[in-house]
């Protein structure tokens, strides 16, 4: 026969190993929970980025097609747009402002005929807001062939 021996008194190493892995798992657990809060964050405000650039194509591109053109002054025309039920809100202003004095046209000779014509350039400002202060601000110019003298 063989004999067995039990040992009677345990030492706790299991228990110690257990925590120590328990211990590790929850740190990794609270690392990745703040990395994909950060991931998330971050996309976020790039969307919110991308909206505001959206609200500044869109001022730009509201100034051009209105053709409020005019060389006596300045035109601002705020903008607030709310497509869809969705959740931000980009406000838009643009300016039209004109480079003084008009320059003529190609095939302009000065002072020679009757009126002749110029050209009108403008500067097309517009600033997108979204939220988390995502800013977007674009700037664009053009000219316009029009009479010579300031006509609007």
């Amino acid at each position: 026969m063989s004999n067995v021996t039990l040992q009677t008194r345990q030492q706790g190493a299991a228990l110690v190993v257990g925590l120590v892995l328990l211990l590790v798992l929850t740190v990794l657990g609270v690392s990745g929970m703040n990395t994909a809060t950060l991931e998330w964050t971050m996309a976020t405000n790039d969307q919110y980025s991308e909206n505001a650039f959206q609200a500044a194509e869109t001022g730009i591109d509201r100034a051009l097609a209105g053709g409020n053109f005019t060389t006596q002054g300045t035109v601002t025309s705020p903008l607030t747009v709310l497509p869809n039920q969705s959740t931000f809100v980009s406000e838009t202003s643009f300016e039209l402002e004109t480079a003084p004095p008009p320059r003529p046209g190609l095939g302009f000779s000065q002072g020679v005929g009757g009126g002749g014509f110029s050209a009108y350039h403008f500067e097309v400002g517009s600033t997108g807001q979204a939220q988390r202060n995502a800013n977007s601000v674009h700037n664009q110019g053009f000219y316009v062939i029009g009479p010579n003298g300031g006509g609007n």
